[in-house]
């Protein structure tokens, strides 16, 4: 296997970290406009797809065909697919709850405040967390099984993600199901059904650069990162911690995992939310 082409991957990183920065700055503007920073978390998938097609764009003349196409190709359709559902989840509401609790407590500007700790935060999560796909731009040789397997993983947790937010959703518009803890389908087996599915896809993008020991070593940061991010900080531990005293969400947490998909315990009622 030939060399791991260093010099161009750190050209690649730094095009990709304007890019992410780029996608940011535009959607703070827009936010400013519109006075409202909930759009932020639409930015996230939009940012990933187009550090994707950075990289791919230039990392021409590097690395397997098959895997950059894949790599590409899975981190686009796994973002805009985030970014639509968001965008239609927020579509006619103000300001994310938690935004909202997060600008009150700022010292000084409101909008400054939120460039700093949502804006360029999450542009430098997105540059760190693409790296596997970076990377894959510029891995030689064809995928193996490891690879091929990371793409069955990428499949089951977008699979995971997709279904889950479905269901959700479908939930939701129900007026009966007002106040409704949401306990079916895959919300049965795991309490975050689109955190497992973000934390599969993540570790099934950075298996595809496993077969070049360099890339892997300074991929492995990148799901690490955002299995963090989704069991200990923004993802799972925040948003259990606003449901916590919800009628019957104790009940619910009882019987159902945590984060990794198993049966529903048995002998618990069902509650409301």
């Amino acid at each position: 296997m030939n060399t791991f082409p260093w010099s161009a991957f750190g050209l690649s990183l730094i095009w990709a970290g304007t890019m992410a920065l780029a996608v940011m700055l535009v959607t703070f503007a827009v936010a400013v406009r519109k006075g409202v920073h909930r759009i932020v978390d639409v930015a996230w998938g939009i940012g990933f797809t187009a550090v994707a097609l950075t990289a791919f764009a230039v990392s021409t003349g590097h690395g397997d065909p098959v895997r950059r196409l894949l790599a590409t190709v899975l981190t686009a359709a796994w973002g805009l697919r985030l970014a639509v559902h968001i965008a239609r989840r927020g579509r006619g509401h103000g300001e994310d709850p938690r935004y909202e609790a997060m600008l009150a407590k700022a010292p000084g500007s409101r909008n400054a405040y939120a460039l700093r700790m949502v804006y360029l935060l999450q542009g430098a999560l997105v540059w760190l967390v693409s790296l596997p796909v970076q990377a894959a731009q510029y891995v030689p040789g064809r995928p193996s099984f490891l690879a091929w397997a990371g793409v069955a993983l990428w499949a089951v947790g977008a699979g995971f993600e997709a279904v889950g937010d479905a269901q959700l959703a479908r939930f939701k518009a129900d007026p009966a199901h007002r106040g409704r803890i949401m306990d079916r389908g895959l919300w049965a087996w795991t309490r975050h059904p689109n955190y497992f599915g973000d934390f599969c896809v993540w570790w099934g993008l950075f298996l595809l650069v496993c077969d070049c020991p360099a890339a892997a070593a300074v991929s492995a940061v990148s799901p690490l990162v955002m299995s963090l991010l989704l069991i200990r900080g923004s993802g799972k531990r925040l948003l259990e911690r606003h449901m916590a005293d919800r009628p019957g969400y104790a009940e619910y947490r009882a019987r159902t995992s945590g984060f990794f998909p198993r049966p529903p315990k048995r002998g618990t009622g069902r509650g409301r939310r």
